[in-house]
């Protein structure tokens, strides 16, 4: 199992790449930049990345198809493939409705513009020029001019219908999720896709919100904050799967509020209840942790990526993570 790791690039990007620097040196395999407009352009920052690490792969998790044209995409996941000497993963995903809407684009027939979108892309990365009459996605002789080298493309995916069609068309799949209910559901819907393409290898990464301490109950209080919006965002279905009471839905989302009218943020943090953090994190001692990743192992799960928070101090994090639980799924 690779273990990989997430940033969003809300930091100046030296500090940024020095933590990449740092998970590299702990024996992470990977290292996925989140795409949003309102932070540090994410093809920048895996440039930056790429010139200061040597072995980590590392790519966008995720961009869209919404807000940056198929071509330009694989022209700029190309350029990371070669400053990186053939290290770089294309994430893409379907995108965020609300933020796409503060930009203006309507966010529509998100799988139709998966589909055509990871098709041409990979038309693309092969050299090819690309002649394309989509619903969403039009090409008329397009092709880059300089060699993309092999890229593989993961599909975040949650929904049934988008988690087989990553399995159909992508080399991996980038699930939102920590707890192995979702991902027995995920697998199952992946290996439909992955049959109708006559596959057999694929990666299932699981991008968890991960919180490492030595001090566990110190790693569940740094994960709430995160888990208090994954619950806010989240169907009732998710909340079905897991037994986690509606009533206790609402408390956090009217504690979020709060938050961002009134400033009570420790409220949040109070709103959410160890079965939340159970279901949308992974959160605890090095031994919790570990305990839980195999868990996901078993599923059938071949990556885990911690994402936000990491941990209580992301430093003390990535190096506990290096040192006590990475070795143990070797």
């Amino acid at each position: 199992m690779m273990f990989g790791i997430e940033f969003v690039p809300n930091m100046e990007i030296s500090k940024l790449v020095d933590y990449c620097v740092l998970a590299e040196e702990n024996g992470f395999g990977a290292v996925w930049i989140t795409d949003h407009y309102n932070n540090r352009n994410v093809y920048a920052t895996l440039a930056m990345v790429a010139s200061r690490t040597s072995e980590i792969k590392l790519g966008p998790g995720v961009t869209n198809p919404y807000h940056i044209h198929p071509a330009l995409t694989a022209s700029a996941i190309a350029t990371i493939n070669e400053i990186s000497g053939g290290r770089a993963m294309l994430g893409i995903g379907a995108g965020d409705r609300t933020t796409l809407e503060k930009l203006g684009i309507q966010w529509n027939k998100p799988l139709t513009y998966m589909r055509e979108s990871v098709e041409v892309i990979r038309q693309l990365l092969e050299g090819k020029s690309v002649n394309y009459d989509g619903k969403v996605v039009r090409i008329q002789g397009a092709r880059l001019d300089f060699k993309a080298g092999d890229v593989p493309i993961y599909i975040g995916a949650q929904g049934a219908k988008m988690l087989e069609l990553a399995g159909q068309l992508g080399n991996g799949v980038l699930v939102n999720a920590s707890h192995p209910k979702d991902f027995e559901f995920a697998v199952s819907q992946v290996k439909k896709g992955m049959e109708k393409a006559g596959k057999t290898e694929f990666d299932v990464v699981a991008y968890t919100s991960m919180s490492v301490d030595n001090d566990a109950q110190k790693a569940r209080n740094s994960a709430k904050i995160v888990v208090a919006f994954i619950v806010a965002g989240s169907p009732d279905m998710v909340f079905e799967r897991h037994g986690i009471p509606l009533e206790d839905v609402s408390k956090v989302r009217e504690a979020l509020n709060n938050a961002f009218t009134k400033g009570d943020w420790p409220g949040v943090g109070k709103a959410v209840t160890d079965d939340m953090l159970e279901a949308f994190s992974i959160a605890g001692s090095p031994d919790e942790v570990t305990e839980k990743v195999i868990e996901l192992k078993k599923i059938g799960v071949t990556q885990v990526v911690a994402g936000s928070p990491i941990g209580p101090s992301k430093k003390d994090a990535i190096k506990l993570i290096g040192s006590e639980i990475i070795p143990k799924l070797a």
